[in-house]
């Protein structure tokens, strides 16, 4: 049985590398993707019913649009046993038609079945995505490149983007979810 830290790994490896064939790692077959968007910044469909359906949504169709992309999961990761698992993520990836960068956030809301540890369902929530323009490519990838792959703490998050410009309500909404004491 996968333990559900490998199962999310493979997930974040398929969709931040354009890897389909990866998604057997992280989903059951009959899985369920919804998602919820608050943004106007970015559109996703709100179901996905199967792994390939999936996959199709996160990794095929997401990869003819964003190049670049680094996903982190915000906090420790789950226990070996957990059957359910949530966290704030942080993406950041750069658009593939102009070289803007996007940074965003939001929740994921993970359970796994209990005898192959794959993910039977994932809920997804963006929260925030914020557009920059391609001057920021530098500055945003130094930024995430000096942070821990895929398990992040939030307050690393938040302190090492000291001298990025643009990023403040990612920053911001990271801070107040995780009760953050960062900006104090």
């Amino acid at each position: 049985m996968r333990s559900p830290a490998h199962t999310i790994h493979s997930y974040l490896l398929a969709k931040d590398g354009n890897r389909p064939h990866l998604m057997a790692q992280a989903f059951s077959e009959d899985a369920m993707l919804s998602m919820q968007v608050h943004t106007d910044s970015i559109a996703f469909p709100p179901l996905a019913r199967g792994r390939d359906a999936i996959a199709d949504v996160l990794v095929r169709r997401f990869g003819k649009s964003y190049e670049n992309v680094y996903t982190f999961c915000l906090g420790p990761p789950p226990e070996q046993t957990a059957s359910a698992f949530s966290c704030e993520w942080l993406v950041v990836m750069t658009d593939k038609c102009n070289g803007n960068v996007r940074v965003g956030c939001g929740r994921y809301d993970w359970h796994f079945d209990d005898t192959t540890g794959l993910a039977e369902r994932l809920a997804i929530s963006v929260e925030v995505m914020q557009i920059l323009p391609p001057a920021a490519v530098e500055p945003v990838m130094k930024w995430v490149a000096s942070l821990p792959y895929p398990w992040c703490v939030t307050e690393a998050v938040i302190n090492r983007a000291a001298n990025v410009v643009g990023v403040g309500p990612v920053l911001a909404w990271l801070a107040s979810n995780n009760r953050c004491s960062c900006f104090e």
